[in-house]
């Protein structure tokens, strides 16, 4: 009995030996696969961060321990905070306006016959590089309306509704019978008489700033019962001519604007013809003539695009225009899977396109607008080139966010690496909560 129980006694514990054997195999070999990656992911993440960490406690040079010196600096220093300030600028407002911008593209473009073009063109500049992107924003964003482009178009249409003077530079000139009036007005010394030609000179624009269709200045013909005259450039190229007399070579200023005043109110006015000569009414007998402001009025010259005001606006409008076509992307994608049969029922139960949007359509892409906006956000928390490229030096100071800071801090004229470890780790655990919330909800989406 004794022999014939040992081997069935025996099997139990030598295929247990076997499983376990097979399972530290099992384990060797997927030691083996990982091991590289490991190795990757220690020397380029994990040993990086814990330097940082460790350096963050030791001064520029590294070799005095300072404890938590340098963090107290970045709560301190002015410059840190600002960037601080931009860099929640930046993540409350980049990855919102993408993903909306993405929604509104991905839900229009399905109903556009060529919604895939359009696609292609929103998500064509996903192909620039930040560099490139921030030298062309660059461009876009200068101040000259003869070179960017939104000042182009910024002054187009704020001419459309108030047109800017031709003579913002005109003055009266040696011995002018017109003396300021002020206000940038100009007036007659004497008051003007009826059939007595009136000569209003000026100097002071350049021959090629002056409007189009300007024609030599001509002397005005007197005119019974009425008052004329004749508004100039008085300054001959080259020299010569006589002082407040119309020369042949002098040019009129075509469409200034003359009013005749008494006692403090307009009785008559007119804008003067492409010669420089005017006519007024029997009504400006006797009153003085004035050139109000408006005719000096300063060109409207745009915004300042990338001025200390709204140069962090700015970049951030050129960071949307790249990565919204990222965010219509992925949204498409999730908006392709949402059922049409739900959409067609709401449809018949009586809803609008918008009801249909706010109840049914964002809801369904909840989960995707979620992977749009985390990835955003992180991009943004270490956004670094867009900056350091579209911003000039004079405002970078007033655009700057943390990776930036980082950067000059570490690498500047003034380098403190210390202080730039200090500024990595902020940034790490600024960064540590979004990826979490990222990945609780990638577990919650692979649990379903």
């Amino acid at each position: 009995m004794t022999a014939t129980a040992t081997p069935s006694a025996a099997t139990p514990a030598g295929g247990k030996t076997a499983r376990s054997a097979e399972a530290r195999r099992r384990r060797l070999i997927a030691a083996a696969f990982l091991l590289p990656a490991l190795v990757l992911l220690g020397a380029l993440v994990v040993h990086p961060i814990g330097y940082s960490v460790y350096r963050s406690f030791f001064d520029r040079s590294g070799d005095a321990f300072v404890g938590a010196g340098n963090y107290r600096e970045i709560m301190h220093d002015d410059t840190i905070r600002t960037a601080l300030k931009n860099t929640a600028i930046w993540v409350v407002l980049a990855p919102t306006t993408a993903t909306a911008l993405g929604l509104i593209f991905a839900v229009l473009t399905e109903r556009v016959r060529w919604g895939t073009a359009f696609k292609l063109l929103v998500f064509m500049p996903m192909a620039i590089s930040m560099l490139a992107a921030g030298i062309i924003f660059r461009l876009v964003y200068d101040h000259d309306p003869d070179r960017g482009v939104a000042n182009a178009v910024w002054v187009g249409v704020h001419d459309t509704f108030a047109e800017s003077s031709a003579f913002p530079k005109a003055r009266p000139g040696r011995d002018s019978p017109l003396e300021d009036a002020g206000g940038g007005a100009f007036v007659t010394r004497d008051p003007v008489r009826a059939g007595t030609p009136v000569l209003l000179p000026l100097v002071g624009v350049a021959p090629e700033a002056l409007p189009e269709g300007t024609r030599t200045a001509a002397n005005s013909a007197p005119e019974p019962g009425k008052v004329a005259g004749t508004v100039w450039q008085d300054f001959t190229r080259g020299g010569g001519g006589g002082t407040n007399v119309v020369d042949p070579t002098e040019s009129g200023f075509s469409g200034m604007r003359i009013e005749a005043v008494r006692d403090g109110k307009v009785v008559d006015s007119t804008k003067a013809r492409a010669d420089g000569t005017f006519t007024l009414s029997a009504k400006a007998d006797g009153a003085r003539l004035r050139l109000p402001a408006s005719n000096f009025r300063e060109a409207y010259s745009g915004v300042q695009w990338l001025g200390p005001t709204l140069v962090t606006p700015a970049v951030i409008g050129a960071y949307v225009w790249m990565w919204a076509g990222f965010a219509m992307v992925l949204i498409g994608a999730g908006l392709a899977a949402v059922p049409r049969e739900l959409l067609e029922a709401a449809r018949v139960d009586g809803a609008n396109e918008w009801q249909v949007f706010r109840r049914i359509t964002v809801p369904v892409l909840a989960p995707v607008l979620v992977v749009v906006l985390v990835t955003l956000v992180i991009n943004v928390m270490k956004i670094f080139d867009l900056v350091f490229v579209i911003a000039p030096g004079a405002v970078q100071d007033d655009a700057n966010v943390l990776a930036l800071q980082l950067y000059r801090t570490s690498f500047g004229t003034d380098a403190d690496p210390g202080l730039g470890s200090a500024i990595a780790v902020l940034l790490l655990v600024l960064v540590i909560p979004v990826m979490l919330v990222n990945i609780r909800r990638l577990r919650r989406e692979r649990s379903r």
